[in-house]
């Protein structure tokens, strides 16, 4: 199967599978705002949350970023087995470390939380602790989730990593619904444990399909897990300072109004949600043919793959900016004011996406050209753009949490977001000078056009359809419906127009898949009736 077909496929069973795990993170976010709303309980959970959160998405996140390449260097050299051998000590060792972590995490529960809410009521600054303490052990199976997807991912294997949120996300919002019910905020605590434990044990059949051979050594010193630590130190580090974000929005918004944590949670899970329909899918499903074309010396090839990745995030990411930016208020009404969210945690939720959208683009670009420089093997230069973006975000922050309260941490993140973007294109292209062509720049100008026109129509169907339905209810519902159909409507019909060639390749794209999945039913019907 060509290059081409096998990152199609990807992508599709990924976005699919990425679907329900967004959806069932919205799900999660709604049944935590039901049960929490924007109070303190809330405000202490998210700040207990950064800890797991921070390791799925640092550790786990950079491990199976690093194995892809890793991989694809053995698997070209016809040494498959020795790759096994190296992975098993990279599990082991990783085990054992997160174990050793996990007990210290408990331990140090005081001093972490204190760091990131000091600005709490004695009361909620306790609770959180508590609640740190009992989620670190989930570390450890996030960490260990981390490492069997990217051996799954560098065989071209997508499906069960990418299903693995899926679950996790079904068991938080079981504790949120029915362990918060017996065990309070606790249940929900126990429900993230649960579901980190689950995102690892759905992985493990499959590891069988693509050979893996577990070998139960555990040597740090071996020579390959150093080059891996090696190469894996500078992509942890560079998610950690991404993380670095968090906690300085977290610290700083302990100390503003109730609920101010809370609200910039769920305005962020709203803001990840078109990046995670697409972004995720794209990436992965790229990756490694990125890692192999890099190998393989063919700059040319991987400039046109990343660059069409781009142009099929860019589709999603910047109508979804517009989009979130114009119905802000009404999504949020929609999804979450209910239960223990009231009309307060709507305007301050509100206020945050907003600022969260203006950089919804950047954010969304950010992973795959980080990816275009570690499928070079380079995780140092995406770490010092990294670290050259934190003083500008606390000096943003600083400076604008004055003005606009928790909305400024927001839209600090938004603008720091959009200079990293720019620093790694730039470099990037420095070193793929196809990346970034004139077609390219015609499609980006294209769909700025569309989205704004696609906007402008929402703004007003928005405005009649307020004035004239219900704003709760079975009539936001609609409300909220009608908008988006018409905003998609709008968008197809300025795009078409404009000619923007990866939304008629896509377009075209669909229509294959489609048209195979019906040849492939067809084909088995006299075989199910011989079956028969």
């Amino acid at each position: 199967m060509s290059s081409g077909r096998i990152i199609v496929r990807a992508t599709f069973l990924i976005l699919a599978l990425s679907l329900l795990s967004r959806f069932l993170g919205l799900g999660r976010e709604m049944a935590i705002a039901y049960a929490f709303g924007a109070k303190a309980k809330a405000d202490a959970f998210f700040v207990a949350y950064v800890i797991p959160y921070t390791f799925s998405g640092v550790v786990g996140t950079a491990l199976a970023t690093v194995i892809v390449p890793v991989f694809a260097g053995y698997a070209a050299q016809g040494r498959k087995e020795a790759a096994w051998q190296v992975l098993s000590r990279l599990l082991n060792a990783a085990f054992v470390l997160t174990l050793v972590l996990a007990f210290l995490g408990v331990a140090a529960a005081p001093l972490l939380t204190r760091a990131l809410g000091g600005g709490f009521p004695p009361a909620t600054l306790a609770l959180a602790t508590k609640l740190s303490a009992a989620m670190t052990p989930a570390i450890i199976f996030l960490t260990v989730a981390g490492i069997l997807g990217g051996i799954l991912n560098a065989n071209n294997i997508f499906g069960p990593p990418a299903l693995g949120p899926a679950i996790m996300n079904v068991m938080v919002i079981t504790g949120a619904l029915a362990g918060a019910r017996l065990l309070d905020v606790y249940g929900l605590a126990l429900g993230v444990v649960a579901g980190s434990l689950a995102y690892t044990l759905v992985q493990l059949p499959a590891l069988r399909y693509v050979g893996f051979r577990y070998t139960p050594a555990c040597d740090f010193w071996h020579r390959e897990v150093r080059r891996v630590g090696a190469l894996l130190l500078p992509v942890v580090l560079a998610s950690g300072i991404g993380q670095v974000y968090t906690f300085i929005d977290w610290r700083l918004a302990s100390g503003l109004a109730e609920g101010s944590i809370a609200a910039l949670n769920y305005a962020n899970k709203l803001m990840n949600l078109p990046q995670g329909l697409l972004v995720t899918a794209v990436t992965t499903a790229i990756f490694p043919t990125l890692s192999r074309l890099a190998a393989e010396e063919q700059p040319e090839a991987m400039a046109a793959t990343l660059r069409r990745a781009l142009k099929w995030i860019l589709l999603l990411g910047v109508p979804g900016a517009v989009g979130l930016i114009v119905l802000r208020a009404p999504v949020v009404m929609l999804l979450f004011e209910r239960g223990a969210f009231d009309a307060r945690a709507t305007g301050m939720t509100a206020q945050a996406l907003l600022c969260y959208a203006v950089g919804l683009a950047a954010f969304c670009l950010n992973l795959p050209l980080t990816r275009g420089f570690f499928a070079f093997q380079d995780t140092r230069t995406p770490l010092l753009i990294s670290a050259a973006t934190v003083p500008v975000k606390l000096l943003l922050s600083l400076a604008l949490v004055r003005a606009l309260h928790h909305a400024g941490l927001a839209l600090a993140t938004s603008i720091t977001m959009t200079l990293n973007m720019g620093l790694l294109s730039y470099l990037l292209y420095r070193r793929l000078p196809a990346l970034f062509d004139a077609s390219f720049c015609r499609f980006a100008g294209r769909l700025l056009l569309a989205a704004a026109f696609m906007g402008a129509g929402v703004h007003v169907a928005d405005g009649y359809l307020a004035a004239h339905l219900k704003t709760a209810g079975l009539g936001l519902l609609c409300r909220v419906g009608a908008d988006i159909a018409a905003g998609a409507l709008l968008f197809f019909a300025a795009a078409f127009s404009l000619r923007l060639d990866e939304l008629l390749s896509l377009c075209d794209l669909l229509r294959e898949k489609a048209a195979g999945v019906a040849i492939r039913s067809k084909s088995l019907r006299p075989r199910y009736r011989n079956n028969r």
